[in-house]
């Protein structure tokens, strides 16, 4: 994000990107009107034809600058935080590197690193607050000039939501909210006790366990020389997949100063490669990260002769199920990567994805706020998210950190500025993910059977088609929550947690 050449090229794609949703809008006008319709999805299916059907409701030329203009505040907020500087103990650190320091065994080292964190975002926070109004705004004028009430209904159609809708996904919320936060607050209450202390502040809850979290015992290359051994082992699928990944250098696996921070994977289409992007930073996340990205680009791989770019990935919540489930299918070579710390990696690896779930909902909920109230002051939208937090994290506690307890944590979180909706996704997928886990314990050939074929669906099926395809339970299912998570409750409450 520092190099002026490449800077220019990333500003060129976000200008002309969008015109290329014009060309694709004429051929989906096309296919939807051509006299071989029925000849075409008889060999294709439907789902490209529900995908034609919503992007036409997605775009007009008549919102091609707005495009441009969401893409360059998308952009803008990216660089912002891939350039941070946060200084702390006579070191310079940015947002990838810094983490360690924030699970650090000395609560003191913790807390003050946490406050040099944020005290980097309440720096930030004037420009990130306009960079958003400007974002509310700007996506609120596309939606009213596609015909919109507000960008939610725009925002569903982006994300090809075909089988479920916003009311749904409300009482989704309101399942996790029921079943899951207590069992949280369960957790939360175990980890005061294992860490001996009277309360947890915000800047204790990643710091699981005195004895220190689990970390992987070795270098970036050492991680990837156990993660060959255990893909190879896994299934022949998986070795000729990550064998493919490690011969063509497939993998920015690194933290490096000036890169763009988080993880992801993309796909090279000319290639059809997929390819692996993350920040190492020495913490039990540099295994997370790479099981759940190669879980994507296992997906990808699986599904690239389908034959259409619709095809090669399915819509985002189903994109989920594969990374999520990745990280556990993969539990039985953990001990690759933390040796005698294992069945602590587990147990916090679990228990944190459980943790995670009433976070992802408060953010969608978040959104949805956000854009029910496109003209909402930065205040009023600081004071719903601090709202929103002690209704979903009623244990979350800032001690005296004001950019906080004003409601400043939603400012971290990128999906929120460059992917809006794009987050409910990932608790959608949890759901499915722990019920992967469950049948593997019980039939670990059934279960990688069902999400090989997963895989090789790709995009050929909707979410909830997809779902069925696998032998899973919808998690909009009345009481699919409740089972799932009672499976994950009963497991970690047999963990005698107390002796790591």
């Amino acid at each position: 994000t520092t190099d002026d050449f490449y800077e220019k090229e990333n500003d060129f794609f976000d200008e002309n990107m969008p015109q290329t949703e014009e060309v694709t809008h004429r051929f989906y006008k096309s296919l939807l009107t051509s006299k071989f319709r029925a000849e075409l999805e008889a060999k294709w299916g439907s789902q490209l034809f529900v995908i034609a059907e919503l992007s036409l409701l997605t775009f007009r030329p008549a919102i091609l600058e707005l495009m441009q203009e969401e893409n360059r505040l998308s952009s803008e907020y990216t660089k912002l935080k891939a350039t941070a500087k946060i200084h702390f103990d006579g070191q310079d650190y940015n947002l990838s590197s810094i983490f360690p320091l924030e699970t650090s065994p000395d609560r003191d080292v913790r807390r003050r690193s946490s406050a040099a964190k944020w005290a980097f975002y309440k720096n930030v926070a004037e420009k990130n607050e306009a960079i958003f109004d400007n974002l509310t705004h700007t996506r609120h004028q596309m939606a009213e000039a596609l015909g919109y009430q507000n960008f939610v209904g725009l925002g569903y159609a982006r994300m090809l939501r075909s089988d479920y809708d916003a009311p749904k996904v409300a009482i989704f919320r309101q399942q996790i909210l029921d079943h899951v936060v207590p069992v949280c607050t369960e957790l939360y209450e175990r980890q005061r006790q294992r860490l001996g202390l009277d309360d947890i502040k915000n800047y204790d809850e990643e710091f699981r366990f005195a004895s220190g979290n689990p970390k992987p015992q070795g270098t970036p290359e050492w991680i990837l020389e156990n993660a060959k051994k255990m893909y190879g082992e896994l299934s022949p699928e998986t070795k000729e997949f990550f064998d493919f990944m490690c011969q063509n250098n497939l993998m920015d696996l690194e933290a490096k100063d000036g890169k763009a921070p988080g993880g992801y994977c993309t796909y090279i289409g000319d290639h059809q490669s997929p390819y692996i992007f993350s920040n190492f930073n020495g913490t039990s996340g540099d295994i997370d990260v790479l099981t759940h990205e190669a879980g994507h680009a296992f997906q990808v791989y699986s599904s690239r002769f389908l034959g259409l770019s619709e095809y090669q990935w399915p819509t985002y919540e189903a994109c989920e199920i594969h990374s999520m489930s990745m990280e556990l299918f993969t539990w039985r070579w953990m001990h690759l990567f933390f040796g005698a710390d294992t069945d602590k990696y587990k147990f916090a690896h679990l228990s944190g994805s459980l943790l995670f779930l009433p976070y992802g909902v408060a953010v969608d909920e978040f959104q949805h706020y956000v854009y029910e109230n496109p003209f909402a002051t930065t205040a009023a939208r600081n004071t719903a998210w601090r709202n929103i937090e002690k209704k979903y994290m009623p244990w979350r506690k800032y001690e005296d950190n004001d950019f906080l307890e004003s409601g400043g944590f939603w400012q971290k979180q990128s999906h929120i500025f460059n992917s809006p909706f794009y987050y409910i996704d990932y608790a959608l997928a949890q759901i499915c993910a722990f019920q992967y886990w469950s049948w593997e314990q019980k039939d670990p050939k059934a279960a990688w059977d069902s999400y090989v074929q997963l895989c090789q669906a790709g995009g050929s099926k909707s979410f909830l088609d997809l779902v069925k395809l696998a032998g899973l339970r919808s998690p909009f299912d009345d009481g699919c929550i409740k089972e799932v998570v009672t499976d994950i409750q009963s497991w970690l409450d047999g963990v005698s947690d107390a002796n790591f």
